[in-house]
């Protein structure tokens, strides 16, 4: 493997991982703040992990999330990774 892009993988590995960890606290503060609403009843009926509304595309996400959780997005917007990954770049160049 090329040593370039062997520390290409392993930077995009810590970013995931950075990334991750900010899913996370988006998640709990979710969570808190809509009194573990997330959910509309759509997302209940089709069996939905309310934790995977923090990742993945906004469709999806919004189809199934309640509306405590689409308005606490308009104040914390729900984390992308696109958005982290071109942020992290940015400071580091």
């Amino acid at each position: 493997m090329s040593a370039v892009f062997a520390a290409a993988v392993q930077r995009w590995k810590q970013l995931r991982m950075q990334f991750e960890d900010l899913r996370i606290a988006a998640y709990v503060r979710a969570l808190e703040e809509c009194n573990g609403q997330l959910l509309n009843a759509r997302g209940v009926k089709a069996g939905v992990d309310a934790f995977d509304l923090f990742i993945g595309n906004d469709a999806r996400a919004y189809a199934y999330a309640s509306p405590e959780l689409i308005n606490h997005w308009l104040v914390y917007p729900r984390p992308k990774f696109s958005d982290f990954e071109r942020q992290m770049l940015e400071v580091h160049e």
